[in-house]
């Protein structure tokens, strides 16, 4: 199929020298996305040799991205970019100046950078730097860090901000190999999702290759007072010196999870496995960059209660990074398959009980996201596939691609029986890695490989292409669960015995108890349990968020108040925000937020500020 870049996106007045070629020179496999100004069917990137200094005084990256293109004849190559300070732009090895044009800029999308080159061209260097705002980069000052010493970078490219630190083709369904060289202050330690050093240089100086061809998005860069410590022959942790020891120990199970994945479908592609864990104002719980997986210090809770999450980072070191969804419309394959695979890891790890707990706690989340969705303006998008063309990608990072996609996989496990569905995911895995899918062609190999060779009854359109849950949807059960939502309904009359409880039935009888349940029954709560003070992040979420619905909150605001401004994971504070405004106390979320904000990400700041001034 020809790729044919939507004139809304490209306007005729932007066209002077159009790239040209013979319809037999396209190349049929590159997708079409809404979210991309490329045109990667004429003129291609392949490889990056990027060359960055990091400037912690003024907030800045600068430098050159000279990038090796396939050219199929064109007379110009696009680039995505945003808010990028563009110096020069040169040409082939000799790097002869030539013209380039940047676009008007899309306040979604960025600026076209169109480059003129010659139908031989086959390297574009770039000469740039950042600009102050780039919404990739994560500056944090020394108090913001654990160490309190020295300053902090790193970046999270996913969706469409890997183009606000390099000007790239930036789409999932573009592939490119890289390396790096980066100049951080002496003293400082850089890593890139690539492979990485251990230990400090002299000269401040760093070396990077990445030869698996990955998507723009997973091109990663953290800098900052960081240490290393191995946890298993291929396997190790980089934190602030302060947490090195506890972030050890926390992820001592990372070797372990390796060979369960590994067991399942296939071999480990990456090399390595590594793990860092960064400053608290990390949008996410965990960004799963090739052999580097940035996570948040949420998970350390000190009991190892919360390492599903480096099971479900790892995960995608098949699904997601290995076979990548080609646009952000088919974000399922990416998500849904993880937290899939994520959950039969655990499995495997902690046996079938733990696991049943984790799918009713994100049953739960998926009824929860449903209802928002149907509250608001886009209600389709409790679809699988998705159109988001024009809107945020980031809008497709919702509970619907992860736990209604897992649902749908064991949901065709159970149909199938777990062992041809776990021979048909390892060939899934092997005959498509390093390239993209479509959910149109996932689904065309589901019927071949699997439905259709077995003769198995799955209703597809229903579960992919129609809004919220089918009608045979596999509503999960936990036995422990059980007994916890009976107590919470009792919780006005006897307080629990808690002996042994995990930190998910910490959580479950926390969002089970009673809507009517009085501030008198949670200060008892409180006082017996300690929840105000617990040490695990996803015990003090539901706590928070529960105690401001139910009136708790008057009583334990600065708790509240000191856990968002010193947390920055968007998954923790959307809800709580969101608590205080339903609940009549957004007065109270804005002046938080004027505290936190400075700590938080672009990707966090601009979500709670959206929620807290004019949004859902």
């Amino acid at each position: 199929m020809n790729f044919l870049k939507s004139t809304l996106l490209l306007p005729l007045f932007l066209l002077p020298f159009a790239c040209r070629q013979t319809e037999e020179a396209k190349t049929p496999d590159l997708k079409a996305d809404p979210h991309s100004f490329a045109q990667p069917n004429e003129a291609v990137t392949k490889h990056l040799d990027l060359h960055l200094a990091v400037d912690f005084d003024q907030k800045k990256l600068s430098g050159y991205a000279k990038w090796t293109i396939e050219n199929k004849g064109a007379d110009e190559i696009i680039f995505d970019t945003r808010n990028l300070d563009i110096q020069k732009v040169t040409i082939g090895k000799d790097e002869r100046v030539t013209e380039y044009f940047l676009v008007d800029p899309d306040e979604l999308l960025g600026t076209a950078l169109r480059v003129k080159i010659e139908p031989e061209t086959d390297m574009v260097t770039i000469y740039y730097a950042t600009k102050p705002g780039a919404a990739a980069l994560g500056w944090m000052e020394p108090s913001q860090t654990a160490g309190k010493k020295l300053p902090f970078l790193f970046t999270q490219g996913q969706a469409i901000l890997t183009r606000t630190w390099i000007p790239c083709q930036d789409s999932p369904g573009i592939r490119i190999t890289y390396d790096a060289t980066i100049q951080t202050p002496i003293g400082m330690l850089a890593l890139m999702s690539a492979e990485n050093p251990q230990e400090k240089t002299a000269d401040g100086i760093y070396h990077f290759r990445m030869e698996q061809p990955i998507p723009p998005y997973l091109i990663a860069l953290a800098v900052g007072d960081i240490a290393f410590k191995a946890v298993g022959p291929r396997t190790g942790v980089y934190a602030e010196p302060p947490l090195l020891e506890k972030t050890a120990w926390e992820f001592a199970d990372m070797e372990k999870m390796v060979e369960s994945a590994e067991s399942l479908y296939g071999p480990y592609a990456w090399g390595r496995y590594d793990l860092i864990v960064l400053p608290p104002g990390f949008p996410f719980g965990g960004m799963e960059n090739p052999r580097l997986t940035f996570a948040t210090p949420t998970v350390i809770a000190g009991d190892r209660s919360l390492v599903s999450l480096v099971a479900h980072e790892l995960a995608h070191s098949w699904s997601g990074n290995l076979v990548t969804n080609a646009t952000w419309n088919d974000f399922w394959l990416n998500e849904g398959f993880t937290v899939y695979f994520e959950r039969r890891i655990m499995e495997k790890l902690y046996g079938k009980e733990y696991v049943d707990m984790l799918a009713a706690l994100e049953y739960q989340e998926l009824l929860d996201e449903i209802k928002d969705i149907n509250a608001g303006k886009h209600p389709e998008d409790t679809q699988l596939k998705l159109d988001l063309a024009g809107r945020d990608p980031d809008e497709a990072g919702t509970d619907i691609a992860y736990q209604k996609g897992a649902f749908f996989l064991q949901y065709i496990e159970e149909k199938s029986g777990r062992e041809r569905f776990d021979a048909f995911l390892k060939q899934y895995f092997e005959e498509h890695k390093f390239q993209v899918m479509t959910t149109e062609e996932f689904l065309a190999y589901l019927k071949k490989n699997l439905l259709d060779k077995y003769k198995i009854d799955v209703n597809v359109d229903e579960w992919v292409y129609q809004p919220d849950l089918p009608a045979d949807f596999p509503i999960p059960h936990s036995d422990r669960f059980a007994k916890v939502e009976a107590a919470a309904k009792k919780v006005a009359d006897t307080l629990p015995d808690t002996t042994g409880w995990t930190s998910h039935e910490w959580v479950h009888f926390i969002r089970q108890l009673p809507e009517n349940v009085d501030v008198a029954t949670l200060k008892k709560l409180d006082e017996k349990y300690n929840l105000t003070q617990s040490g695990n992040s996803e015990i003090l979420f539901a706590w928070y968020e529960t105690a401001i619905r139910r009136g708790y909150s008057g009583q334990i605001l600065p708790s509240i108040e000191n856990f968002l401004v010193n947390v920055g994971r968007r998954r923790f504070l959307m809800p709580i925000y969101r608590a205080f405004k339903e609940t009549g106390q957004l007065e109270t979320a804005r002046k938080i937020f004027e505290k936190a904000k400075s700590g938080y990400h672009a990707v966090s700041y601009g979500s709670v500020e959206q929620l807290l001034n004019n949004g859902e």
